[in-house]
């Protein structure tokens, strides 16, 4: 089976993860575009080459999973700075048609994000004025939208009555969140007339009430008015999007429709929201389990995958949170020994059991992990992950789960997503951050000089934190070079490989 892959952005988790999970399944052969090919943060791919790549070759393809925030604006970032005209946008969308009559018989998964609305103040993926306005933006139209749906207290009226922003900002960030909402609604009009065989537009960060609330509505109506409820799906995520493409080929080509079946480490899990989406983490599940093809089982007998869910025990923090100001619910709500217990009996058992390390935000659970180092069961979970959000998370998870059959290959990518999402997002980078930047005169977005520096300091604890755990003795891994894919410290990439 032989795909393209049109990734969100080049970073790793958009580019790379995909691959790795892609060679887990001997059967699967996936390209992607070369990394010079997809631009760089800020500076938008070049349209004619994300055309050429898409065409090559493409009459010997059986499926393409395209990004077409990348195919119209050159990536995830360029989505949110772009001038686009309308006339351009709709004649890159052209390229979809030229692959579908070049090959009838290609299945094309496409997915658009809606556009975010980030609640703080920062330009670093957004224009510029971003940094100054912001915060305000965001809130302004989170009590507008909250004030039409709800009401607003007094206190709330208030609040919105002393926002102000000058006149310039709002109409430069509104106009290109209508412009990209066309787009979704022009992206409908391909699902509907069989360019797309199927359609994912998701929720890049969001928030009940706001901008992206907002979009989401109108998308949601125009779907809904086209009937095409069930070839389009909007839920919280991002990157995480094109691995469960990946594994939705997979299952329709193959004409089975596996059946997951989810516990969680919390009585209160399926209802918690989590940080940065709008639902609870059953609701997102529903949609995640869904979208590649799967179903959910209603009893463990009948699943094909077990999926661990590990979650806080009653509201989630960021992984970076210090151990003595973690909310005291990760242990009075959450049983983590009997959680990770139950794991290893289900795979004592013989049954495939995925791990989505959702306890906290923009990491993993260090505790788990070493809970279920102990029991000797890493190396026998069939996936794991626990970066970024919670559909980061799980999104990833189910993907490695239902297209892996090969348990070494599928081995060495849990270590690959131990050292990252778990010593780097959650240990490894707090600390960096906190003694070793200021110590060399270095902050999170400026390296100045010494980016390798850093890189290595970073890759020699990472090693040294591997190295510790009992799994490390049963599938002993070398970081050979980490490095910094946009030089800054959310996210870094590494090129591992196997001790003999």
């Amino acid at each position: 089976m032989k795909g393209k892959l049109l990734p969100l952005d080049e970073r790793p988790c958009n580019r790379v993860f995909p691959q790795m999970i892609a060679r887990t399944n001997e059967e699967l052969e996936l390209e992607v575009p070369a990394l010079e090919v997809l631009g760089s943060k800020r500076i938008p791919a070049d349209a004619a080459r994300i055309e050429r790549f898409l065409l090559d070759g493409i009459e010997h393809l059986d499926f393409a999973v395209v990004s077409l925030d990348m195919l119209l604006y050159g990536g995830l970032i360029p989505s949110r700075l772009h001038h686009l005209e309308r006339e351009e946008a709709v004649r890159r969308f052209g390229v979809l048609r030229q692959m579908r009559r070049a090959n009838p018989g290609l299945k094309i998964y496409a997915f658009q994000c809606i556009m975010r609305a980030p609640s703080y103040d920062s330009s670093e993926e957004e224009p510029e004025y971003y940094a100054d306005w912001g915060y305000r933006l965001f809130r302004r139209k989170y009590l507008m939208d909250l004030r039409e749906r709800e009401g607003l207290s007094p206190e709330e009226d208030a609040e919105l009555a002393a926002i102000e922003i000058p006149d310039e900002v709002v109409l430069d960030y509104e106009s290109r969140r209508a412009f990209n909402e066309d787009m979704n609604v022009e992206a409908l009009g391909l699902l509907e007339d069989g360019t797309i065989d199927f359609l994912v537009i998701p929720q890049d960060d969001s928030a009940p009430f706001g901008y992206t609330a907002i979009s989401q509505k109108r998308v949601i109506a125009e779907l809904k008015r086209r009937g095409l409820d069930m070839r389009c799906m909007i839920y919280p995520g991002a990157d995480e999007v094109s691995m469960s493409l990946l594994a939705r080929a997979c299952n329709e080509a193959a004409g089975r429709s596996p059946r997951v079946w989810p516990f969680f480490a919390s009585v209160a899990g399926p209802h918690i929201v989590p940080l940065y989406e709008d639902r609870p983490m059953m609701e997102s599940l529903k949609s995640h389990v869904r979208v590649t093809g799967a179903r959910l089982a209603d009893a463990p007998a009948e699943a094909d995958v077990l999926l661990a869910i590990n979650c806080p025990g009653k509201v989630m923090q960021e992984a970076f949170v210090p151990e003595h100001e973690k909310d005291l619910t990760y242990t009075s709500w959450r049983q983590l020994s009997d959680f990770t217990q139950r794991i290893a009996e289900y795979l004592a058992d013989g049954r495939r059991v995925a791990l989505c390390d959702s306890a906290f935000a923009n990491g993993g659970d260090a505790q788990c992990v070493r809970y279920l180092d102990r029991l000797g069961v890493l190396g026998g979970l069939c996936a794991y992950a626990g970066w970024n959000t919670n559909c980061n998370t799980l999104g990833t998870v189910l993907a490695q789960a239902l297209v892996g059959t090969n348990q070494g290959e599928i081995a060495r990518n849990t270590c690959y997503r131990i050292i990252e999402d778990v010593f780097y997002q959650a240990l490894v980078r707090p600390r960096v951050v906190a003694e070793e930047l200021p110590a060399l005169g270095l902050g999170y977005y400026d390296f100045k000089d010494r980016e390798e520096q850093v890189a290595e300091i970073i890759r020699t604890e990472l090693q040294e934190r591997f190295d510790e755990l009992d799994f490390a003795r049963a599938c002993p891994t070398r970081i050979g070079r980490v490095y910094m894919p946009w030089h800054r410290m959310f996210e870094i990439g590494m090129e591992i490989e196997g001790v003999a």
